[in-house]
């Protein structure tokens, strides 16, 4: 059984949480997906956030969804650019047109994958 300690605050005992060292690929830097679904978690579902927190899940939840995002990105745009090609002179011809073209890219996949994985 784990002993919980307290210390007071004001009027109030609050227990003495502390995040025990979660090694789940320790040396995966967490991306911008992984990010954006942590931010949500704690902003959004709480509750959920909470009880990945406490059973030392959180960690493993994040790098999890920002490799899945990341992957989903690549596949996506293989597949967009696929279906609708763009000329690769064109970058050199009206690189402002095609740098519109492929952020219009960007964006529709990023939309599909915020609203598949983080939200």
């Amino acid at each position: 059984m784990v002993e919980i300690t307290y210390h007071k605050e004001g009027d109030f005992f609050v227990p003495d949480l502390y995040l025990e060292k979660d090694n789940y690929e320790n040396n995966y830097i967490i991306g911008k997906y992984g990010h954006l679904r942590l931010e949500y978690l704690k902003n959004h579902k709480k509750a959920e956030y909470i009880i990945m927190f406490m059973n030392k899940t959180l960690r493993k939840h994040i790098v999890e969804t920002d490799k899945q995002a990341k992957e989903r990105f690549e596949i996506l745009m293989k597949q967009m650019l696929e279906k609708n090609p763009i000329d690769e002179n064109l970058k050199n011809t009206d690189s402002l047109k095609w740098t519109g073209l492929m952020n219009n890219y960007n964006h529709c996949i990023e939309e599909i994958i915020l609203k598949e994985l983080i939200y």
